[in-house]
């Protein structure tokens, strides 16, 4: 057997080093959950120690030596101390699907098949905290990209059609507040609204309660699972088995996959939107609340709101398991789009003299 090069030890070590912080984070994430939850992140850092001893045997004595951890492991430990949260899930999962084994022929094949696995158990954990923030997350993110787009282009159009920067100011925190209060009032409408739709399609309790004393001959429970979509031998199967457990104290009819808590309650939603659109909305007229003017203003108006979309584009991605720069770059394409519009606009109006 030859030995290994120096190329080789350097990247089985870096893979070591790796494996060992990733173990430990799924362990401090364990040490942060309960039940079966904590018995999964256990399981995926035993079967990270198992890959962690693969390059042991192959680096032998050279396991000894310390080993550097890559900065992204080592942000990875640092969330999951801090907060434990589905933001360091999500970034476990990228780092999952990122893994190089598959390429690379010192691993093995089944180390391969396990990182793939452990991308899809990561994704399934991280999928209960997504769908538990989906609600107030959306109104978050339109919000904040609501308010950012609109004022920016509210301020550039007022400020091209040759308004004085008191009259820009004005029109910016006006438009500030009339934003967030329209905002947080129309997502409050909206999921209350949302909600009692969801509602309206679970079943009755009346219904639950009849079921113990249906004919069971004639009966027409199979009817309501036939109106849910299923064929008629099928609906006929999942009545028998409704029937077949009537006696219970209170048998209940099956609902539709129907998650009232996703859409996340008005309040919540409403607040939410209602402070990320005013975040967001400050961002363009802060250089003007600090006594700025002219071209100065609007680079620095537009240099803080790119900042600002280009970070909701990445939280975005980090969070949906897509890109975080194709969605930092498409957030920042149609921001800049819309206030390009407004601008040229306010441009237009000026020249006319209106």
């Amino acid at each position: 057997m030859t030995s290994p090069s120096r190329e080789q030890i350097r990247r089985w070590r870096g893979y070591l080093a790796d494996e060992r912080a990733e173990a430990a984070v799924y362990r401090d994430l364990a040490t942060r959950r309960t039940g079966a939850d904590r018995e999964i992140l256990l399981e995926l850092a035993e079967a990270e120690r198992r890959h962690e001893q693969h390059w042991l045997d192959l680096l032998g004595p050279e396991g000894d030596r310390p080993t550097r951890v890559g900065l992204r492991t080592r942000v990875l430990g640092l969330l999951a101390r801090r907060f434990g949260s589905v933001f360091v899930l999500a970034l476990l999962q990228r780092a999952e699907a990122g893994s190089p084994y598959e390429e690379d022929r010192d691993a093995t094949s089944r180390m391969a098949a396990d990182e793939r696995i452990h991308e899809e158990v990561v994704r399934s954990l991280a999928m209960r905290g997504r769908a538990r923030i989906s609600g107030t997350f959306r109104a978050a993110v339109f919000g904040a990209n609501d308010g950012l787009v609109s004022n920016l282009a509210l301020v550039l159009g007022v400020g091209a059609a040759g308004a004085g920067n008191g009259l820009v100011l004005a029109t910016g925190v006006a438009g500030l507040l009339a934003g967030a209060l329209s905002m947080g009032a129309g997502e409050y409408v909206s999921v209350s609204s949302q909600r009692e739709l969801l509602e309206a399609s679970r079943p009755s309790p009346e219904s639950g309660r009849a079921l113990t004393r249906i004919d069971l001959d004639a009966n027409e429970v199979a009817l309501v699972f036939r109106a849910r979509g299923m064929d008629e031998d099928e609906a006929a199967a999942q009545a028998a088995l409704v029937l077949g457990e009537r006696e219970r104290e209170r048998p209940t009819l099956p609902s539709l996959d129907v998650d009232v808590e996703a859409v996340g309650t008005p309040i919540g939603v409403a607040a939410s939107s209602f402070g990320f659109f005013a975040t967001g909305a400050l961002v363009p007229i802060v250089p003007y609340l600090l006594g700025l003017s002219g071209g100065i203003a609007v680079a620095v108006a537009c240099v803080l709101v790119g900042i600002a979309l280009i970070g909701t584009g990445a939280v975005v991605g980090l969070l949906s398991g897509a890109s975080m720069v194709k969605r930092a770059g498409r957030q920042l394409a149609i921001g800049f789009g819309a206030a390009a519009v407004t601008y040229a606009l306010g441009l237009a109006f000026n020249a006319a003299g209106i």
